[in-house]
């Protein structure tokens, strides 16, 4: 398995989640790059999605605010790496727009240690493969983005992507 076109997927690095879905890959691309639609599924419920901003180019903002059912903020930001429409988008919060260094924040959320997402989509009969990949730069964040429930989470993100998507 392949992390990215030009990384090999590292079991100690790296978290993968797939799942075939019944919608086609321009829906699910126009779940991920667009604000007005991410809102809506990217944040696993009960926790909410209340700001998000985009700048889909190559450098620019991927950035959310992320809410706890308890009211507290969470906020998120990266820079987007690659942009295949339809096909592929590639973020980390390594970077932030611009292509400037980012430090990572300390605490328990996904801001406390960085990463790169990979999304790759292909079409799969009506459908669509969806895959992510997100790749680490040491096993201890690895572990840490596991135990924070990984798979339980992209998967319930998916399940109201696809959900939302269809209800539009």
């Amino acid at each position: 398995m392949m992390a990215s076109d030009t990384t090999q997927f590292d079991p100690m690095l790296d978290l993968v989640f797939e799942r075939i879905v019944d919608i086609p890959p321009s829906l699910v691309w126009a779940a991920w790059t667009t604000p007005e639609h991410l809102l809506k599924w990217f944040t696993p419920a009960p926790w909410q999605t209340i700001e998000c901003e985009l700048d889909l180019r190559p450098g620019g903002m991927f950035r959310t605010v992320m809410q706890s059912p308890e009211g507290e903020k969470f906020p998120n930001s990266g820079c987007y790496l690659e942009i295949v429409p339809n096909k592929k988008l590639v973020w980390t919060n390594a970077l932030e727009p611009g292509y400037r260094p980012a430090m990572p924040k300390g605490g328990e959320t996904c801001e406390s240690f960085l990463f790169t997402a990979v999304i790759t989509l292909e079409a799969h009969g009506d459908g669509c493969k969806y895959s992510a990949c997100v790749i680490h730069g040491n096993p201890e964040d690895c572990k840490k983005h596991k135990e924070m429930g990984f798979e339980e989470g992209w998967g319930k993100a998916l399940d109201q992507l696809v959900a939302h998507m269809k209800a539009r």
